[in-house]
Order: C-alpha cells, then sequence, then structure tokens
C-alpha cells in the first residue's frame, strides 16, 4: 500500500510464491503489494529490505531525534526556571510560563516555543503532577432509577405564530431503559414545573421507579444541608412520598453523576434539531403543536430502546390512585375593580366575585381560581418579564366587567384600565380612529362601549372589530344601531305553534253506565 515500508517478510513470501511458478500479479497480490512494486524488488533483489538498511534508517531516524533535543528552545530555561515554577504552582499553563520566560528573557523565546512548552508541561503533570478523579461506570438495575433535569435548545429560537418563544424542555430518563419523556416548560426551573413534568412522566410510563434523582435544583433541594432529607423543600418531599420514591441528588458541582439524563440532552436535541431542519420552520401556530412535535421526536427515540423498556416495566412499583400536588397555592381577594393581584400581575375576573376571597392555584401555564371548594375559572399565566419588573402588568379580560362598563361607557374614556380593556390592536386602533371622528370623548366611549358588548354577546370580535375598523378607515362612522341590526341575532319571540286536538263525541262514555251502576249497588247492599 502507498505510505507503507515493505517487509522482508512480505519479500520473502512474494519470492516463495514466484519460485512455485506463480505469476507476478498473483504473487504480488498474495503478499500484500503492488505488481508495480514487485517488479521493482525483484530487480533491486530485495537490497532496499534488507536488515542492515532498516537498522541505518533507525539509527538515522534516532539521530534526528537527538539533533532536534539538542535544538529544543526550551532546554536551558527547564531545570531551572520552569520545574520550579510548576513545583511550586502546578496550575500554570503552558501559555504563562512561556510569556514569563518572553518577558525575562526578551527576544530568546519566540511563540513558536509554545508547544514544545504544552509537550514538557503535559508530561510533567503526568509524571509528578496532582490525581485526577476516577469516573467509576455504574450498572443500573431494572426499575431502580429514574432521573430529571431541564435543559433548552441553544442556538435555535422556537417561534408561536412569529413570535419568540423563550422555554425550558424538562426531561424524565429511566437509567435502565433509557425511556424519556419531554415537556415544554414556560418559566424557569420551578416547583411545579418539576412536580407537573415528573408526574406527567410516570402516568405515561406507567409505573414509578424506585428512586428519582436530580441535581441540586433549588425546585427540589434548598441547598443548606448535606444531609438530604432535611435539605429537601416541603412540596417535593410530599411528592416523592406520596408515589413512594426516594429521593436523591448528585453532589455539589459534580454533574457527571447525573450523567444519565445529561448525556441523553445531547442525543434527544439534536434529534430535535435535525427534525427541524427537514421540517424547514422554527415557527408553531400553538404551543400545543409545539409539544407534540416534540412528543413525536422522543417517541422515535424511546421506539430504538424497546427491548430494554419492555426488560423495566415490570419492576416498576404501580401508580398512586391520583396525582399529587403540582401546583403552588396563593390566596387573592377580588377587588372592587373585578381584579386580583398575582405574583405582581392584574388580572380580571367576573365581577359576581367582587368581595370574595379566591384560592388561586399556580400551574406552569394557567391559574386556577377556586371559591371554597368549588372551581369558578381559569385564566392564562402571565409572566413579568425583567425589564417589565417596575411595571404594573395586567391581564384583562373585558367580558368580565363589560356589564358594568355599559351602565356608565363615559367612565371608560379616563380608565386606568383602558388599554388593557381593548382585546387587541384592531380594537386599540379603532379608539384611536374613534377619538377623533366622534364630536366629543363621551360620544366615542359610549359607542366603543357598544361595540365591545356586542362583540361578547353575540361571540363576533374578530368579525366585528374588522368591519368597524375598515368602515373608520373609509372615515365613514357607524352607529350603533346599524351595528346591532348588522350583528345582533333576532330576540323577538316566536310562540310555538298549537297543537290541533280532535274532540271525541260524548256518548262514547254511555257504554260504562251499566256495570258502574251495578258496582255502586253491591257496595251499598253490603
Amino acid at each position: 500500500m502507498p505510505g507503507k515500508r515493505i517487509t522482508c517478510q512480505q519479500y520473502g513470501l512474494y519470492m516463495k510464491f514466484k519460485k512455485s511458478g506463480l505469476n507476478q500479479n498473483i504473487c504480488a497480490a498474495k503478499a500484500g503489494f503492488s505488481e508495480r512494486s514487485g517488479r521493482n524488488l525483484e530487480k533491486r533483489r530485495g537490497v532496499a529490505l534488507s536488515t542492515r538498511s532498516k537498522k541505518m534508517d533507525k539509527a538515522d531516524r534516532t539521530d534526528n531525534k537527538v539533533d532536534k533535543r539538542k535544538n529544543d528552545p526550551l532546554e536551558a530555561a527547564w531545570q531551572d526556571v520552569l520545574l520550579p515554577l510548576l513545583e511550586q504552582i502546578p496550575n500554570l499553563t503552558p501559555r504563562t510560563l512561556l510569556e514569563h520566560l518572553q518577558d525575562n528573557h526578551p527576544g530568546k523565546y519566540p511563540d513558536s516555543a509554545l508547544r514544545t512548552m504544552q509537550r514538557r508541561v503535559s508530561q510533567w503533570k503526568a509524571l509528578h503532577g496532582a490525581e485526577k478523579e476516577v469516573i467509576f461506570r455504574q450498572v443500573h438495575t431494572p426499575g431502580l432509577r429514574g432521573l430529571s433535569d431541564f435543559t433548552s435548545l441553544k442556538g435555535i429560537e422556537i417561534t408561536i405564530c412569529g413570535e419568540p418563544f423563550k422555554h425550558l424542555l424538562y426531561h424524565f430518563r429511566l437509567a435502565y431503559s433509557y425511556w424519556s419523556f419531554m415537556k415544554v416548560i414556560q418559566g424557569g426551573e420551578s416547583f411545579t414545573a418539576l412536580s407537573t413534568g415528573m408526574q406527567d412522566a410516570l402516568c405515561k410510563l406507567g409505573g414509578v421507579p424506585l428512586e428519582h434523582r436530580t441535581d441540586s435544583l433549588s425546585a427540589a433541594f434548598k441547598n443548606e444541608s448535606d444531609d438530604e432529607y432535611l435539605d429537601m423543600t416541603k412540596s417535593y418531599n410530599e411528592v416523592c412520598s406520596h408515589y413512594s420514591m426516594e429521593a436523591t441528588r448528585n453532589n455539589l458541582g459534580k454533574g457527571h453523576e447525573n450523567g444519565s439524563v445529561e448525556s441523553a440532552h445531547g442525543h434527544l436535541k439534536r434529534r430535535l434539531e435535525q427534525a427541524l431542519l427537514l421540517r424547514g420552520s422554527y415557527d408553531f401556530d400553538t404551543i400545543g403543536d409545539y409539544q407534540t412535535f416534540v412528543d413525536s421526536i422522543v417517541a422515535r427515540h424511546n421506539h430504538r430502546h424497546q427491548v430494554g423498556i419492555n426488560i423495566e416495566l415490570p419492576h416498576l412499583k404501580p401508580l398512586p390512585l391520583q396525582r399529587a400536588i403540582d401546583f403552588t397555592e396563593k390566596t387573592a381577594r377580588v377587588t372592587t375593580s373585578s381584579t386580583i393581584s398575582v405574583q405582581k400581575v392584574m388580572y380580571s375576573v367576573p365581577s359576581k366575585l367582587i368581595g370574595k376571597l379566591l384560592k388561586i392555584h399556580i400551574y406552569d401555564d394557567r391559574l386556577s381560581c377556586h371559591l371554597g371548594a368549588d372551581h369558578v375559572l381559569d385564566l392564562p399565566r402571565i409572566r413579568v418579564k425583567d425589564k417589565d419588573k417596575k411595571q404594573i402588568v395586567r391581564c384583562i379580560n373585558y367580558r368580565h366587567i363589560i356589564t358594568s362598563l355599559a351602565c356608565k361607557p363615559g367612565a371608560f374614556a379616563s380608565s386606568i384600565l383602558r388599554d388593557d380593556i381593548l382585546p387587541n390592536e384592531t380594537y386599540k386602533n379603532i379608539w384611536k380612529l374613534l377619538t377623533k371622528q366622534c364630536s366629543n370623548k363621551i360620544h366615542a366611549s359610549k359607542l366603543m362601549v357598544g361595540i365591545l358588548k356586542l362583540a361578547a354577546e353575540e361571540n363576533c370580535e374578530e368579525s366585528i372589530g374588522e368591519y368597524v375598523l375598515s368602515s373608520l378607515l373609509k372615515e365613514q362612522l357607524p352607529t350603533l344601531g346599524s351595528l346591532q341590526s348588522r350583528y345582533q341575532r333576532s330576540s323577538q319571540f316566536i310562540p310555538p305553534k298549537q297543537p290541533s286536538v280532535k274532540q271525541h263525541a260524548l256518548s262514547s262514555y254511555n257504554h260504562l253506565l251499566p256495570s258502574f251502576i251495578a258496582s255502586s249497588e253491591e257496595a251499598c247492599h253490603a
């Protein structure tokens, strides 16, 4: 083969086959080189392969190495300068040592000596350096351990309807069979995200491992004590106890101890990235569509490990009958403005709840509001961005307050909630045009409130908004009456059709009289 020296054994084998009568092509093939090399060897009678020449070549190479060492630019400084520094401060890097020499001996040690310095330092650390940490590979037992961690897609920006979607991916994995589960998480590494993701994973798996391991998540551990049980948060302890799982964690800063899930992050994320490239777009219509996409990729990964999963499933404990708490709870009283405040965000609620104390179950993506034991409504969870922490963030649904607002529409123009009551940009543009085209703000407020009330009652928010905006852009101011006749369904009462009843002849009862008279006489004699 090109670039490899032909050995004496190959040459001897070649000549043996040659003497047996085989042609040159076959002899060369059996000896392991080309036909042309065989012809050249026959011409030179194998002189190039003699033992003497090989010994000379080896001696020449040895001499060259000696020459290179003699020309080593660090030879003079190694014993007197560099070794004492390394023995005193072993963490010094090769570049730092070279720059130290350059500072003390200008022009003597070029930058090209860096590679030589790296080789020398590496050799010294291997012989005289500190002991390195050893990684001990573990034997995983079926049904023993499940692991949880959070990760994110780096270098990829997922968008929902064109808007950037900031999120994390919760990842649960079984150490033995590599069964995985991923959930899209809005917000940070909270207890709600950990509890919801872990319970969703266990429900989908259909069983519970003996142990649940995380890194030092603040959602699970307070990270104040070395004792795992004492350091565990109350909520996380309750969830693990509910599923009869032993909660464990790896040591601080020792990510490899959670390697069964950490290393798997890369595999699944590469799958997601490749699938997104094939899809041709990072944009999704809803968060649910994005979660469905993630589920399909994880399902494909699990299918590859189905043999191990089938082995591990019988070793899992059964699920409890009910889920554990996977939310945080707050209480909030409904103000006279029909609003509540939760985690620095103001939400509107139906006005009939004014003055009531609500229990708020805070999930990863929603708020579930309860009045006593009764569930009253769900609200979308709004998170305060860092840039908005000093501002009041509101989530106002005009349907909650439109009935009261319709009784006093003049309050709309000066309300502090005015811009939040308007549901979208279409209605905000309508309000701007109304203030310009109406005679005064009272007229504009009445018309705006009337439009919102009609949109709420007839469930035609989008269609009526587009119609009014197009009319105003044409400088045609619509009246509330015309809008009602266009969008309001008829409420006129139409009585039901009376059924026709045919009266039968009364003489049909005569045949009953004889039997009635006879029974009456018998009763009298008795």
